[in-house]
Formats: structure tokens, sequence, C-alpha cells
């Protein structure tokens, strides 16, 4: 299943903001809580709480970014698993806690297609490959070059066991049989602290948190794994135009309550989410962050996490076309 980038047509926007039941109309009465399962600072740190400063205006009720870090996510996502299907605690997570995540551990304490409920992708992201300025490798070609040469001395980091990075970086590995060593860390943000202080050799990172250490010549970018150049790098080509691989990925995140929701309480959730980041200053703020916006239907988004789930670790991301 493909979405496109483009703005929320005014037909979504009608439906999402069609009549609702009492019940939907009186949500939130309260504080509401958005977990997160990744470091302040980093992309989905970002959408959840562009997501939260929005709502808050909207319902007129305070909206509380909780980061509960750990375990590529699962931390998070327990935290919601076991709430109450009210909608006061909601799960802003990538694809790693929901699709990759329980897939790789011996014992998941949650099944992803059970115990949550799907509310809609709120954004799509690709990602970009980035390196310390005194890496031997300026391109693709030159890192697959150089990681040939020297099989099993180079590192890769990423922001979690399972993490789009990883999984991009396994794919890359896989394709082109390159021997590298993965470095995982807790988050995004202390991956791209040790990769500025070269400890470790290159990292994919969503381009928002990547690309502005790249402008002040901190890290040094080699590609973009969209499938067109990204209007935040336009001088950096993707992975499919350097002609060495055909790869591409990206990172979603989703909006998800607990399993057991009220059908109107997800479509009232789902509408407002609409509404607030679909049009406006809002939503140009995420584009302008990179951001390919989604805010698919909950139907839509539950059969997309089907697909995903389906297609096991290493093979999602690349399901949204840019």
């Amino acid at each position: 299943m493909k979405f496109s980038r483009r703005a929320v047509s005014g037909s979504l926007l009608a439906t999402a903001a069609g009549t609702l039941p009492a019940f939907g109309q009186a949500f939130p009465s309260k504080s509401v809580r958005i977990v997160v399962g990744f470091t302040a600072g980093g992309a989905t740190d970002f959408v959840a709480r562009v997501l939260a400063d929005a709502l808050k205006d909207r319902w007129g009720q305070s909206i509380v970014v909780d980061s509960r870090t750990g375990a590529s996510g699962m931390v998070a996502a327990e935290q919601v698993v076991r709430a109450a299907p009210d909608g006061y605690t909601l799960l802003v997570s990538p694809q790693t806690s929901i699709a990759v995540a329980p897939q790789i551990v011996a014992k998941p304490s949650y099944d992803p297609l059970k115990d949550l409920t799907p509310i809609t992708v709120l954004n799509a992201t690709p990602m970009l490959l980035v390196a310390h300025p005194s890496f031997p490798a300026s391109t693709l070609a030159e890192y697959v070059a150089y990681v040939r040469a020297n099989p099993g001395k180079t590192t890769f980091a990423s922001g979690g066991i399972g993490s789009s990075p990883q999984m991009t970086s396994e794919l890359l590995n896989m394709r082109l049989n390159l021997k590298a060593i993965h470095v995982p860390y807790r988050g995004e943000q202390p991956a791209l602290v040790d990769l500025m202080g070269n400890q470790v050799g290159v990292l994919f990172s969503n381009i928002p948190s990547a690309m502005p250490h790249v402008l002040t010549g901190k890290l040094k970018a080699l590609v973009t794994t969209g499938a067109t150049r990204s209007p935040l790098a336009p001088n950096v080509p993707t992975i499919v135009e350097t002609g060495v691989v055909d790869i591409v990925t990206a990172t979603w995140n989703g909006l998800y309550g607990p399993a057991g929701m009220a059908p109107e309480l997800v479509q009232k959730i789902y509408a407002d989410t609409v509404q607030v980041l679909g049009q406006g200053a809002v939503r140009e703020r995420l584009v302008a962050a990179g951001s390919d916006m989604v805010l698919n239907t909950p139907q839509q988004f539950q059969e997309y996490v089907r697909s995903e789930v389906a297609l096991g670790p290493g093979h999602q991301g690349g399901g949204y076309s840019t």
C-alpha cells in the first residue's frame, strides 16, 4: 500500500471532520499523555511534540509528552498497551517497536496487531547516510569499496536494535555483501553525538536530525534513502541515483492507542489529528522539517501495519511513495 506525500485532500479532511457521536465530542475532559520511546530531540520526539502542541490548542487540555526509552521503543509501547482504552494514553512510534522489535526479541511482551489500536500514520521521512568528515569515503561507491577492502572493521550506528537505521544498514550489507559492525544506541541523538566525536563510522539518520550538522561541517552526507532527493538535502543523491543498488526506505511515525478503544473515540482523535496536522502552519512546519505527511484513515493504517508485520524484519519502511 502506498500513500502520496501530497497534502491531505479536501475529501479526507471532510471525512475526518464528519459528524461524530456525543461520546467522541466529549473527549477530552482532562490531560492526555503521549508516550514516546526514543530520546528527546530525535525525529519521533519532534513529531510527537508538534502534535501535542497542536492538539492542546484544539482540545483545550494539557498534552504531556512522556519519554520512556529502552528496548527499541518497546518500553513505551508497553506503557500504552497496559493503559485504559479511553484515549488519555497514546503512543507515537516509528515502525521499529511495532513491525520489527516484537519479531526479533525472544519473548515480546505485547502483540502489535492485537494489543494496540492504529489511529493514523502521521508522517514519513527518508534517511541520510552520514559520517565524520575524516571518514575515508564521501560517496556510496567509495563507502562500499572501503568496507569491502576492510571487512569487519567499519562500524555503523543506529538508534536501537530493530530501528529503521539498523534495518536499512543491514539491507545495504545484505544486498552488497558488506561486512560492517552494528553499534546500537538508546536513540538517534546519542548516536549522532558519537558520530560527530568520530567514535563510530556511519549512521543512517533522519534528515531533519542530521542535516543541520552537515551544514555546519560537523558531519558529511553520502546519500539519502528516498525515492527522490529531499528538499532539505538537494545536493545529496539518493541511493537509487548512484546506481550502486536499488534501495528506497523511510521512517514512518504512527499514532496508536491501547486495544479496545471505542470506534467513535478513535475517529474523534483521528479527525482532530488530521485537522491540526493536515493543513496550515503546523503542516508546513513538519514539511519544512523534511516530513512527507500521510494521515491515512484508521482502517488504512490497520491494513498497512498488518502488511508491514507480514514482511518481516528488514523489509519495512519503503511503502510510502514520495
